[in-house]
């Protein structure tokens, strides 16, 4: 397979730009489609590289030759330069290419990359050609880089660019289960975390990537045009993306360990008032496991507790730019109003999506504590967040205690069974009947007798009788201001 040979295909209309008759009889290996400025250490000798000159910038003739020196460098045979981003391929990549001999083909808007790939392996493996598009399987060379790549470590950014290059323009990601964009190809927009969930509804290529993860990270390999790509070559490339992910997950669980040790040491230290010797070396050891960590040092910071490690670990990986750790259900988050970026905000809005990875059954709920300005105000801050996770419920999935401004918010958030026992020690005595219901709607009348009777349809020397009787069996006088309190907080340890 020669570039001349492409250039006589009617069917993708290629214009010669410029290429001596030696040039274009060069033997084609492969082909390779980059968006990169500097793209030799992605090519091998042989290959034809396609570019939809993203990288181009108007009056840039030093940004053009490095490209072209790149593919000379490597042993490019052509490049194929796409029209439909700039409307034409400009002057000065022509100049660049004839002074480092590397042929220029233009490609018209009209024509897919992939369907100038799959002429050259039509054209390359003529076996090929007698069977389905829709069959087609990675090329060899392509094959080998991934594995290259996945052995040398390298992202999932990286990798899924690679593994797609040779299918040409094609919008491919890689997603959490959450709708986290772990990757995407150049050409594929930005996808936020609601609309990728939203995504699965609306069709395209699903394939999820067989890796131990849970329920909120997995990955899923998204392509939105379902004919984009050859069915293997997907699950090819999913194979790959397995592969990498299984490494991904021993490095995390190695930086997990540090987190780990930072909670432990935050929950080691004992809540009560220490003497100032103690209280100086329990800072110094948060200090140390903070820096260990991986955390600036001197906060502020937050405590965040969750029924779930995994989800809160998948709902900080939502976070922009965040510095925090993660151990089992508590994380520690570096959070500095000075930076105009509201984490808590973000994972609220993130957290219906992680609620929908999981068990429905199961109440995933979050506990964030107020900010500590340094080390020693941390186990302030954890009391805090499990105080506000007991508060969490279903009207409020993620609470903060600063959002505890309510009694009954407060009461929400002392433990069940201390409620349980809180409740029927006052109000144990007036049974579920009458007596509690009027009390009830007493109270919540301001203890207006009148407003009771007409709630109730009762006669006001009724209400008179009956609330005599609740005093005297609870022993208050609702007449104080605290034994209402008393009253209406055992009410609500219902």
């Amino acid at each position: 397979m020669h570039v001349h040979d492409l250039l006589q295909l009617d069917s993708l209309g290629l214009s010669l730009l410029w290429g001596e008759e030696a040039l274009l009889g060069q033997e084609v290996v492969g082909v390779t489609a980059t968006d990169l400025e500097e793209p030799g250490r992605f090519l091998g000798p042989g290959e034809l590289v396609l570019s939809g000159l993203v990288w181009w910038a108007e009056g840039d003739s030093a940004k053009a030759d490095r490209f072209v020196s790149a593919l000379a460098e490597a042993g490019a045979t052509a490049l194929l330069a796409g029209e439909e981003t700039h409307g034409r391929v400009p002057d000065a990549l022509v100049a660049a290419c004839r002074t480092h001999r590397v042929p220029i083909v233009a490609v018209p808007a009209r024509t897919s990359f992939r369907a100038v790939t799959e002429a050259v392996y039509l054209r390359q493996w003529g076996d090929l050609s007698r069977r389905p598009t829709r069959l087609f399987a990675l090329p060899e060379n392509v094959r080998a880089e991934l594995s290259r790549l996945v052995e040398d470590g390298v992202g999932p950014a990286e990798l899924l660019d690679r593994a797609c290059a040779h299918l040409g323009r094609v919008s491919c990601y890689l997603l959490t289960a959450s709708g986290r964009t772990v990757a995407r190809t150049p050409s594929a927009p930005e996808l936020p975390a609601r609309q990728a969930s939203a995504a699965a509804a609306r069709g395209g290529v699903w394939l999820r990537i067989e890796a131990e993860s849970s329920p909120y990270d997995a990955w899923q390999l998204h392509v939105p045009d379902p004919d984009a790509a050859p069915p293997r070559v997907l699950h090819e490339i999913a194979d790959v993306l397995a592969r990498c992910r299984d490494g991904r997950a021993r490095r995390l669980a190695a930086d997990r360990l540090a987190g780990q040790e930072l909670i432990g040491v935050l929950e080691g230290i004992p809540s009560v008032p220490a003497p100032a010797a103690a209280a100086a070396a329990d800072t110094g050891a948060l200090e140390e496991a903070l820096a260990l960590a991986g955390l600036p040092a001197g906060g502020p910071y937050r405590v965040l507790v969750a029924t779930s490690g995994d989800a809160l670990a998948e709902g900080l990986e939502h976070l922009e730019d965040a510095a925090y750790a993660v151990g089992r259900s508590v994380a520690v988050l570096h959070d500095d109003p000075a930076s105009g970026y509201d984490a808590v905000d973000r994972l609220r809005a993130v957290w219906p999506l992680l609620q929908q990875c999981g068990d429905p059954q199961a109440r995933l709920r979050l506990g964030v504590g107020a900010r500590a300005a340094g080390a020693d105000g941390l186990r302030a801050s954890l009391n805090q967040a499990r105080f506000a996770l007991t508060a969490a419920d279903e009207a409020a999935a993620v609470r903060e205690v600063e959002q505890l401004d309510t009694l009954a918010e407060l009461m929400a958030g002392v433990p069940p069974e201390v409620r349980t026992v809180f409740g029927t020690r006052i109000l144990g005595a007036l049974g579920d009947g009458m007596l509690r219901e009027t009390l009830e709607v007493f109270l919540a009348n301001n203890c207006s007798w009148a407003r009771t009777a007409e709630a109730l349809h009762l006669h006001v020397n009724t209400v008179h009788y009956r609330i005599e009787r609740v005093e005297t069996l609870t022993g208050r006088d609702l007449s104080r201001l605290d034994h209402k309190l008393d009253l209406y907080a055992a009410l609500r340890c219902d």
